[in-house]
């Protein structure tokens, strides 16, 4: 085997020129859609008045396992693709392990994340479309930072609906988003009918992604010329964000490397997704045995306390019904600092892939996701964003297993993006005022109450 270098660069000639669809390769696709009105199966003209034509295309096509990028698009990827690959030679150091730690780094572009893989590819097709303004939601800022750059590029207007209480523990994200143009309202809020209406019955919620989501596709359905899109969930997302497995993949083989264990941070499942991709169409294929984690924060369970069910993505109830795993469109997630993994559902390829035995999924509590953070920002020198801290921490619980039993493994994960934005969550774990939050059975049940009957 060749020595392995620090950082594994791919040249642009590497930079994969398809995404991979990875329910192709899937032995049973998930289920379809359902209206929420007449509860048949939905098709593409359910769909056109709130989403872009060639993302319900995409969103819709289970069979051709690769996709082609567009040239424009590529041309955008290549301001800060192919990312590095890293091996984590100084956290194996102070792990004292005999694991090989690698993971994938996305957090190179001014977004700070992996969300501009789909962004700009989104826009784009807004642009094509003839569109002149989109709307969206966003958690911890990511995903409106990296629409906001890529609306900015293709001149498209932006209206981005941010978790409020992520808009107050992150203002700077808001002033990123205003630079390239966007704005940006604290979700619920009282600009829209269904805000209003959220706003009534809890009047001092914190918010959460399925309330902006409703008033984002509100406007999105009664503005001119504008379209709703998402940076999440959805399977289109996924498949934008496969360009990172490939990426991955590309990387290893040329080192002779298998990974025994991927593990990624689960929110809405789109990053997860797009870093197991080509790995798990081996596991599916027959070609290999690696183990694929999920970890979510303990006080939004939806992998390992939800529902397999038919739910809406969104608190108005406004989405098309999706088959996932679910704590209830009427879950409200508590104010920590999980960040863009509080959405009370899940990717419905991730569900299905869970719900048939395809991968692990654990839960863990924001104090010890700090710690991890902490630990990996001294070592390895980046300062990680608390969504992608989840998949450190399940990175190091692997690594110290190897230790306790000898075994050298081989773990990748995705770190997502960086914590610059975050860092009054650091301030609060550092001065020792960070709580852990875990919902209650009650608690839960209260989310549960609100997911239909679909027979």
């Amino acid at each position: 085997m060749k020595e392995i270098p620090t950082k594994i660069y791919l040249s642009e000639k590497e930079m994969p020129t398809h995404w991979y669809n990875l329910r192709a390769d899937m032995k049973e696709k998930h289920a379809p859609f359902i209206h929420p009105v007449t509860h048949k199966v939905c098709i593409a003209e359910d769909l056109y008045p709130v989403f872009l034509k060639k993302l319900v295309e995409e969103e819709l096509d289970h069979t051709n396992r690769l996709i082609e990028i567009p040239c424009e698009v590529r041309e955008f990827y290549k301001m800060f693709r192919p990312s590095p690959l890293v091996r984590a030679y100084c956290l194996e150091r102070a792990l004292d392990t005999p694991a090989e730690i690698y993971y994938k780094f996305e957090g190179n572009n001014t977004s700070g994340s992996h969300k501009l893989n789909s962004a700009v590819a989104q826009a784009y097709y807004a642009k094509q479309e003839g569109l002149t303004s989109l709307t969206t939601e966003t958690g911890a800022g990511q995903w409106g930072t990296a629409l906001s750059m890529a609306c900015a590029y293709f001149d498209i207007d932006l209206k981005v609906f941010m978790v409020k209480v992520s808009a107050k523990q992150k203002p700077y994200r808001k002033a990123v988003m205003e630079t390239y143009g966007a704005t940006v309202v604290p979700s619920p809020s009282d600009t829209t009918k269904v805000g209003r209406k959220i706003l009534a019955n809890s009047p001092k919620t914190g918010g959460s992604l399925g309330c902006a989501i409703s008033e984002a596709i509100e406007v999105a359905l009664t503005s001119d010329k504008c379209r709703y899109v998402l940076g999440s969930v959805l399977d289109h997302v996924v498949l934008h964000q496969s360009i990172i497995g490939q990426e991955c993949k590309i990387a290893l083989d040329k080192y002779g490397v298998t990974p025994d264990i991927i593990i990624g941070c689960a929110g809405g499942g789109s990053n997860l997704g797009g870093l197991i991709a080509p790995f798990m169409a081996d596991k599916i294929n027959g070609k290999s045995n690696t183990r694929f984690i999920a970890v979510e924060p303990a006080s939004c369970p939806s992998l390992t306390r939800g529902k397999y069910a038919y739910d809406f993505a969104d608190t108005g109830k406004t989405t098309p019904l999706i088959k996932m795993y679910t704590l209830g469109s009427g879950f409200m997630p508590s104010s920590d600092h999980a960040g863009g993994l509080r959405f009370h559902g899940m990717s419905p390829i991730i569900s299905k892939l869970h719900h048939d035995g395809y991968f692990e999924a654990v839960a863990v509590e924001q104090t010890a996701v700090f710690e991890a953070a902490i630990k990996f920002a001294r070592t390895e020198g980046i300062l990680p964003a608390p969504e992608s801290a989840h998949a450190i921490k399940g990175a190091i619980d692997e690594a110290i297993k190897c230790k306790q039993t000898g075994e050298k493994k081989s773990i990748l994960f995705g770190l997502t993006g960086t914590g610059y934005f975050d860092l009054s969550a650091y301030s609060a774990y550092n001065s020792n005022m960070m709580k852990d939050y875990i919902p209650t059975d009650k608690d839960l049940e209260k989310g549960f109450a609100s997911i239909p009957v679909v027979e």
